[in-house]
């Protein structure tokens, strides 16, 4: 073999063609040992510090999708399976016609109750087919309101609107003012054959005053277009007044803006609701004293003497603002959540109200939202600010009354039949245990007793269902008395599966 020592451009050459060789190689077995970590869960040391990372911020996807669905739990509406409002009438419902029979009636309580009862007499007037006159407003509640129909309703749409159900007038005629008229408390409750027996009036009588307008229709097993004629009233006619509507949604847009979302919390711990209930659990001697002496001074409250523990452990008294401040903590809501206030003034004041804002500072009411001078027009109307309140009720993410009153009641049909907005409504007997417990020392807070009360009101919170009717057991008309209230649940009425929503 030759020796090529002597040739130093063929050494050059073969030095050139090894390195190749080499690199070529060399590039061959990293490839192979790459596929090689792949398929066996190697990698670089670079490649570990990206898997590192990976594993860090899984648990924070995790905890972000986490946080997601406790949100959807705490502010999402309720699954309305499909349902939508429906109100139109049937082919069978029967047009207005133009009588010369009027029924007047004079509205007794607040606000709520007022509107509930005349929507009852919208439905009334149509079945005994009379014209109704504007109804008088209750100026002798507990808030001595001299508000009138058109001070805090759209009197021109209320009438237009049902034009087509019931003929409505602003007035008697002149020539009716002074004539004898039938006075009647029409009975509670009733159904179609007491107001078609009631008709017999109008042989004798053009005119028929009707003293009270609350709770003057049965809840039950009445036709469906007077059910839905019913919810014409409630929720399309009675509109509130330009003004009213107008403040109402401008501070529903400054909570919106200041927090994004809010709960309404109807706090129901008000003088007249303490003392009508006989409630005094956590209030003084002399405010205990001042509540009864109220009771027994206000004629129309028929109930004097009561067991203020028996009321509360039955699960009849409102929670008080430090209740309602462990119920909501322990619901999951943070400490940061907005809270807007519907209600009158808090008896004991800021001192009481203290007790829910020392777990959720961020209470708000119509004060704070609303300038004095957009306030001013409604200043001792107390129908009218309750009028507000229910406005932002409805509008809330969230609706939590402590009581289950009036405007409870209209508030959570009302979102019931807007699409099952959350409202949730607290078991007062279940939660009067726990917190006796607290209190003994028997259960502490934290994370046990907080899902005590989640499970406790799981399905307390707005989900749709069926009215309840009356409880069992209980015979004759006072049956009727514990069905649950058309106007607080008008499921399957004016709510169903129709493909469009009226």
């Amino acid at each position: 073999m030759a020796n090529n020592r002597g040739y130093p451009h063929c050494r050059r050459f073969l030095s050139r063609r090894q390195s190749i060789l080499t690199i070529a190689l060399f590039t061959i077995f990293a490839f192979v040992f790459s596929i090689f970590l792949l398929l066996f869960g190697f990698a670089p040391k670079e490649d570990d510090i990206l898997k590192d990372d990976t594993r860090l911020e899984e648990p924070q996807q995790s905890q972000s999708v986490q946080q997601q669905v406790s949100d959807e739990n705490l502010w999402g509406a309720s699954l309305s399976h499909g349902l939508h409002p429906c109100i139109k009438p049937t082919a069978r419902h029967k047009a207005a016609q133009g009588s010369d029979h009027y029924i007047t009636v004079r509205s007794n309580g607040g606000l709520n109750q007022m509107r509930t009862g005349i929507s009852d007499m919208v439905a009334v007037a149509h079945i005994m087919n009379a014209t109704l006159v504007i109804p008088q407003l209750d100026k002798r509640s507990f808030w001595q309101d001299t508000s009138t129909f058109s001070d805090i309703f759209d009197e021109l749409h209320f009438i237009t609107t049902l034009q087509d159900d019931v003929r409505i007038v602003k007035a008697l005629p002149k020539e009716l003012e002074s004539i004898p008229r039938a006075r009647k408390h029409f009975t509670s409750w009733s159904g179609m054959g007491y107001y078609e027996e009631m008709a017999r009036l109008w042989k004798d009588y053009q005119v028929i005053h009707v003293a009270k307008s609350d709770s003057r229709l049965a809840n039950n097993d009445l036709p469906l277009d007077i059910q839905r004629l019913r919810c014409r009233a409630l929720y399309r006619a009675l509109r509130f007044s330009p003004s009213i509507e107008r403040l109402g949604k401008k501070l529903v847009e400054r909570l919106r803006s200041h927090s994004g979302r809010y709960i309404a919390l109807h706090l129901r711990y008000e003088k007249d609701m303490l003392s009508f209930t006989g409630c005094t659990y956590g209030l003084t001697e002399a405010e205990s004293e001042e509540l009864r002496i109220m009771r027994e001074n206000t004629n129309h409250w028929k109930v004097k003497k009561i067991n203020s523990t028996e009321q509360r452990v039955g699960g009849f008294c409102p929670l008080t603002p430090k209740e309602v401040g462990i119920f909501l903590e322990s619901l999951g809501y943070p400490p940061i959540t907005t809270i807007y206030i519907a209600s009158g003034e808090i008896y004991g004041g800021e001192a009481r109200l203290s007790e829910l804002k020392s777990r959720f500072p961020n209470i708000v009411s119509k004060e704070a939202l609303a300038t004095a001078k957009e306030l001013e027009p409604f200043a001792n109307h107390g129908s009218q600010t309750a009028a507000l309140d229910y406005i932002i009720s409805i509008e809330s993410n969230v609706f939590v009354p402590s009581h289950s009153g009036n405007m409870a009641r209209a508030v959570e049909g009302h979102r019931r039949f807007l699409g099952h907005r959350r409202t949730i409504n607290p078991d007062r007997k279940g939660l009067v245990e726990l917190f006796d417990k607290l209190e003994s020392g028997e259960l502490k807070l934290g994370s046990s007793f907080s899902h005590l009360v989640q499970e406790m009101h799981k399905n307390r919170q707005g989900a749709p269902r069926k009215r309840h009717g009356p409880l069992p057991g209980i015979k004759g008309r006072a049956r009727l008395r514990t069905e649950e209230s058309f106007y607080e649940n008008p499921y399957p009425e004016c709510i169903c599966r129709s493909k469009t929503a009226v």
